[in-house]
């Protein structure tokens, strides 16, 4: 099945969507703005409902089929943008400097309400359609927020279904897997207490320095003589303040980093494991430390037969050379997770071609994904809705 008419026909002005928005990014939470856009947009397409404000600042739109009564499905996508200043030199830079849409975000949400205004315009379905657009995915759990404001229950969704776009895929390629696809991300901060002093009198002093160097040093050893070579661990180290002068040694260091994991069993064991080596190191060197460790985003976990179903429509859309429906997990976090322990569904990855990465200043999301985008929503849409 090709690409659906209606969406190529949509592509310029769902691109002008898309670049507006992108032009405007908001952060977390406060995406007022970007929500108000949606907003009309679904009201002047015709949805059903609108509801806003749902976990703080997230949309839903609803879309009954010819057929009103039936089950409901979920289709989500996120609005927010990145603390980021853009350089990809495009005419619909963000307007803000240190905010860009350097995730495609944009993309997601104008994708979404293209598929919005096709399934209002034709309808051909049984039951409803829930058009999710969340806020706060970068770091904010603004997925959990929607869950716990009762998304699930107050509209009656049945499944929920993501999708992220992904550079270095193909344009026109959808990737999936069933299981763990992408990670949990937790994090950590360890305080570390020693007793200051003047640097030429090491003697006189506990040195945080050397005590934070062992165990950053020492935390690597999780990964690579703790864990399974054959169970996914990503330990990093990514912050470490120290000091402020040539010949002073401080009394205090601070450590931060992730820890990113596919299973509860590893996420337990590196978060002991991270406890025990800050222990030991403090024996060892007689400083006081401190580990403040935080459960963020849980693993993306995509169901069996959601997933199955989800691929056979990337198939319908790109044709079966287009699917790969076994992709390796991905470290990075996505807070769709929440929707899928709330309920069965499946995430999926849609091709941006050759661009940059995500999250990277020069990134931009690729307005020729737009059509397949719209496409893939639509048919998952009707098929899982036949009327």
């Amino acid at each position: 099945m090709p690409l659906l008419n209606r969406a190529v026909e949509m592509q310029e002005e769902v691109s002008k969507w898309r670049r507006h928005i992108h032009e405007n990014p908001e952060l977390l939470y406060d995406v007022h703005e970007t929500a108000r856009f949606v907003a009309e947009k679904l009201k002047a397409f015709g949805c059903d409902m609108v509801e806003t404000g749902i976990g703080r600042s997230g949309v839903v739109g609803i879309i009954r089929g010819r057929q009103g009564d039936g089950s409901t499905i979920g289709l989500r996508a996120d609005m927010d943008a990145l603390p980021i200043t853009e350089t990809s030199g495009k005419p619909w830079m963000s307007r803000t400097r240190g905010r860009a849409h350097s995730c495609g975000h944009d993309g997601h949400t104008a994708m979404l309400l293209g598929a919005a205004q096709y399934l209002c315009e034709t309808r051909n379905f049984s039951g409803s359609v829930a058009v999710i657009f969340q806020p706060a995915e970068e770091g904010g759990a603004g997925g959990l927020a929607m869950v716990k404001d009762g998304l699930m229950e107050r509209f009656g969704i049945r499944e929920v279904y993501g999708m992220h776009n992904m550079p270095g895929i193909p344009v026109g390629s959808f990737a999936i897997r069933k299981g763990p696809i992408m990670a949990a991300t937790d994090e950590f901060t360890i305080r570390i207490k020693g007793r200051g002093g003047h640097a030429a009198q090491p003697h006189r002093t506990i040195d945080p320095i050397v005590a934070g160097s062992q165990l950053v040093t020492i935390l690597q050893s999780i990964v690579s003589r703790g864990a399974d070579p054959l169970n996914a661990l990503v330990v990093s180290v990514t912050k470490f303040h120290a000091g402020e002068a040539y010949n002073v040694i401080p009394e205090t260091a601070e450590l931060a980093g992730t820890v990113r994991t596919l299973d509860t069993e590893m996420r337990d064991f590196a978060e002991s494991r991270v406890r025990s080596h800050a222990a030991a190191i403090a024996t060892a060197t007689g400083t006081e430390i401190d580990v403040s460790y935080h459960r963020n985003y849980p693993v993306t976990f995509n169901h069996d037969g959601e997933t199955d179903f989800a691929a056979g429509v990337a198939r319908k859309v790109a044709g079966d050379t287009n699917v790969d429906p076994t992709i390796a997990p991905m470290m990075g976090g996505e807070d769709f997770s929440y929707m899928l322990e709330a309920r069965p569904g499946a995430f999926i990855f849609i091709g941006n071609g050759e661009t940059a990465g995500l999250h990277h200043p020069a990134y931009d999301f690729n307005d020729d994904a737009i059509p397949h985008g719209i496409s893939y929503w639509v048919t998952l849409a009707e098929t899982a809705l036949a009327a």
